[in-house]
């Protein structure tokens, strides 16, 4: 049965930091790649980073240069540091893998303010 289990999020101001988890089983986990997505308020979910499964990652250019995407395979989690955080990285943050089908884990909050 695949799981994604994300954690981390929080309260914190702007200029911040944060990093995510996304602690995952059921699947190979190394030969899969990994993506984060967030859902603002009134928004539609919105892609923010992918780690494929050599490494390779691709952000959003509304994360480029703050967030930073990494997996650690021996412990089956994926990580997104997120740095220089502003009011509008307020969302619930989602990571997904497709196997056999979409998997998503139930979001973690992160809220940006003063």
């Amino acid at each position: 049965q695949v799981q994604l289990v994300e954690s981390g999020g929080g309260l914190v101001q702007p200029g911040g930091s944060l990093r995510l988890s996304c602690a995952t089983s059921g699947f190979n986990f190394s030969r899969y790649g990994i993506q984060w997505y967030r859902q603002a308020p009134g928004k539609e979910r919105a892609f923010v980073a992918a780690v494929s499964s050599i490494s390779i990652t691709t952000y959003a250019d509304s994360v480029k240069g703050r967030f930073t995407i990494s997996r650690d395979n021996t412990r089956k989690t994926v990580y997104l540091q997120m740095n220089s955080l502003k009011f509008e990285d307020t969302a619930v943050y989602y990571c997904t893998v497709r196997t056999s089908a979409n998997y998503w884990g139930q979001g973690t909050q992160v809220t940006v303010s003063s």
